[in-house]
């Protein structure tokens, strides 16, 4: 599992990395930067929800509460969502053939780990049954 979530997470850094050098990640439009910034907000957000020591990089959880105040009360995973937001508003911005092929690369990377690490959530956490039923995975009311 950790391999997996390491590989992951090397996939949306890489990726963000390319955007930046291919000149793909920034944009003037107003619409590109506001998606942006709302993701870096979102990640602000959630990564603050965080008891002390309980934040982790890899796609395994730590011992201590069931996050589920700030943006957790609405979505499961919105560190992926501020991810996906970022990524998907620079592909957006700048809609060619490779931004979006590495737009689908990171969405496939975040699934995977997303789906790596709902077992273990669910193993970890008696209530995340119940948490589940009530949150979205990634998109607030919607999926």
């Amino acid at each position: 599992m950790k391999l997996i979530s390491k590989f992951a997470l090397l996939i949306l850094i890489t990726a963000i990395l390319y955007l930046l050098v291919s000149g793909n990640l920034l944009s003037p439009s107003p619409f590109v930067i506001g998606g942006q910034l709302l993701a870096v907000a979102l990640s602000i957000w959630a990564r603050r929800s965080f008891q002390r020591g309980q934040f982790s990089i890899h796609a395994e959880p730590v011992k201590g509460l069931l996050l589920s105040t700030g943006p957790y009360a609405f979505i499961r995973h919105p560190m992926y969502t501020a991810a996906l937001l970022l990524i998907w508003s620079s592909v957006l911005g700048h809609l060619f053939p490779i931004p979006v092929i590495v737009g689908l690369i990171v969405t496939g990377a975040i699934a995977v780990r997303i789906m790596t690490e709902e077992p273990l959530l669910l193993a970890q956490y008696p209530d995340y049954v119940a948490y589940s039923r009530k949150t979205k995975l990634v998109i607030p009311f919607l999926v």
